[in-house]
């Protein structure tokens, strides 16, 4: 099947198209839904004071504690009889976040998930393996969505054994497959174990759910032989497939037709200047079951303006740095996870991989940084460690302790892999 990607629109033409549709969606939400009728009566605002996209910092903020609130069905935008399915979040911070779909706005995320598979140059012809699981969570059937769509075979695996994911990687010669980063590189190290590369067929990977760093990506890439593409979403904003980065990997092509996002400070949530860094917050232009209006996702990152170099028409924003609720602060000084990633990513000597575990010790934070070690590197661990700590003092601006350890030593899985450890109130 065709997908509409838009190529001869201009930006004059998507704005247009933008506005048009958060018309739409502001009269939908407060037309139809308590919730949103009640925060835009506080602030005084009306569907009709939305004329331009300037107007967008008059509507209310949402944040993921109101969507906790209104659980199960106080953001349903539409009859329940229009609902045809709903997914949710893990909930592993609270209660569940809910996500109501109807008929168009599934056909709407197939659309943007079969977009995705397209721009990482996935066709009809490919065989693609999905390993997330079904279920409450948004996505292997996300996935799914777009492969069908598409018109590629599916090959529905979810989060099996290692063994048996790699023997349908065989048999069927699947040449694509979806996985979150965390286990990426489990699967291209246990192939690389196993010797088994040169049986494989595989050369692109769609991969997401977490923020993973360049270096990461790289060596994934060089054990499978593969292209990667790193793909966004979450269940709030229909699930995986709101945008993905194209083969120039200049950042984050987001489906800027069927979204506005702004990057606000976190803090205060005043609007970053163009190119800052700050707090992703997304608006949706046509979801029906569960419009959103100014969410405030918590991932960190900050708007490209140019146009990207490969042509297409679509916005993007650069590949996310970390989440507000993932800072870390420790001896007055406030840290985000991926500034580590991006740090390590410059090292040539060491992994990927690391731990951080935060402990305090005689009243003072004190910071553990376990990296682990390239494959067969025999270099002096005490000088590396050395290196890794004046290179966070001086580009951080923290001391920590440093500890290389062997390569493998630290826990893969098959999910997202937590790599901080805050035990100071413990």
């Amino acid at each position: 099947m065709a997908v509409n990607n838009f190529s001869s629109t201009s930006r004059e033409d998507m704005l247009a198209l933008q506005l048009e549709r958060l018309q739409w969606t502001v009269k939908h939400a407060y037309e139809n839904n308590e919730i949103y009728r009640r925060k835009m009566d506080d602030l005084g605002v009306v569907p009709n004071d939305i004329k331009s996209l300037d107007d967008l910092t008059k509507l209310p903020l949402t944040d993921k504690e109101e969507l906790r609130d209104a659980y199960p069905f106080g953001l349903m935008a539409v009859p329940e009889r229009e609902i045809i399915r709903i997914h949710a979040s893990s909930g592993t911070t609270g209660k569940k976040t809910v996500a109501y779909y109807t008929k168009k706005d599934i056909d709407d995320w197939a659309e943007m998930m079969a977009r995705c598979f397209h721009f990482a140059g996935v066709t009809a012809d490919d065989r693609v393996q999905i390993t997330p699981g079904f279920g409450l969570w948004t996505a292997g059937i996300g996935f799914q969505l777009g492969v069908e769509r598409l018109g590629a075979m599916a090959i529905p695996v979810g989060p099996v054994n290692n063994e048996l994911q790699m023997e349908l990687m065989t048999d069927f010669q699947t040449t694509t497959f979806c996985s979150t980063s965390s286990y990426a590189l489990l699967l291209a190290e246990e192939v690389t174990r196993q010797g088994i590369k040169e049986k494989l067929n595989l050369r692109v990977g769609v991969i997401g759910s977490e923020r993973w760093s360049d270096k990461m990506r790289s060596r994934v890439e060089e054990l499978l032989g593969i292209e990667t593409f790193d793909i966004i979403g979450m269940t709030e904003l229909y699930g995986p497939g709101i945008g993905i980065d194209c083969h120039v990997h200049e950042g984050i092509h987001y489906w800027s037709d069927h979204f506005i996002f702004e990057i606000l400070d976190p803090a205060t949530g005043i609007p970053c200047p163009p190119g800052e860094q700050g707090e992703l917050v997304a608006t949706t232009l046509s979801k029906e079951g569960m419009p959103l209006l100014r969410y405030k996702t918590r991932d960190i990152t900050r708007l490209l303006i140019e146009p990207c170099s490969c042509g297409s028409p679509f916005f993007r924003i650069d590949r996310i740095l970390g989440r507000t609720d993932d800072m870390i602060k420790i001896r007055g000084v406030n840290i985000y996870p991926g500034q580590f990633d991006s740090l390590l990513s410059q090292m040539e000597e060491i992994s990927c991989e690391y731990q951080i575990i935060l402990t305090r010790q005689g009243g003072r934070d004190h910071m553990l940084l376990r990296v682990e070690a390239n494959p067969g590197d025999n270099s002096d661990r005490e000088l590396l460690a050395d290196k890794v700590r004046q290179a966070m003092k001086v580009k951080i601006g923290v001391t920590p302790e440093v500890e290389i350890v062997h390569h493998q030593s630290l826990p893969r899985t098959e999910r997202k892999t937590k790599r901080v450890f805050d035990q100071r109130d413990e």
